[in-house]
């Protein structure tokens, strides 16, 4: 078998590999897990959906509560602030039955982008000479 062929067959292995591990059943942070799908399925009762499209549930004898990701990576920024409050149990009603006041000074929610490509990050000013000068004995 010449080596090009065998590079080849290694990428593609490698690349199996990766996807299977890498798929939803191994890991939760890409998409929610064949395990939650399955519990949510057979003991969740949806409760409602926030306006990025998550999904709300608690369990039918009340005792847990979760959120299904609608699309992106599984992050707790994610989650609005009147729908945070009802996950840990701040409030008991749904954002949907209660009347949220909004203040006019309220931004609109939006997720931490910290580590993304879309971060922010301020213009760093190029200087020849470094601002300080360093210490000598």
């Amino acid at each position: 078998m010449g080596a090009n062929l065998q590079k080849r067959m290694d990428k593609a292995m490698a690349s199996l590999i990766k996807s299977f591990f890498g798929s939803p059943i191994f890991t939760w942070w890409n998409t929610t897990t064949f395990g939650t799908r399955l519990f949510t399925s057979r003991k969740g009762q949806k409760v409602g959906t926030d306006d990025q499209g998550n999904e709300y549930y608690r369990e039918k004898n009340g005792h847990r509560r979760w959120v299904i990701y609608k699309n992106g990576p599984i992050e707790a920024s994610r989650v609005p602030a009147e729908w945070h409050g009802w996950l840990h149990y701040t409030v008991d009603e749904l954002p949907s039955e209660q009347k949220v006041a909004v203040k006019d000074w309220e931004k609109e929610h939006q997720e931490n982008l910290t580590g993304t490509a879309v971060a922010y990050a301020p213009a760093v000013p190029r200087k020849s000479e470094p601002e300080y000068e360093a210490w000598r004995p």
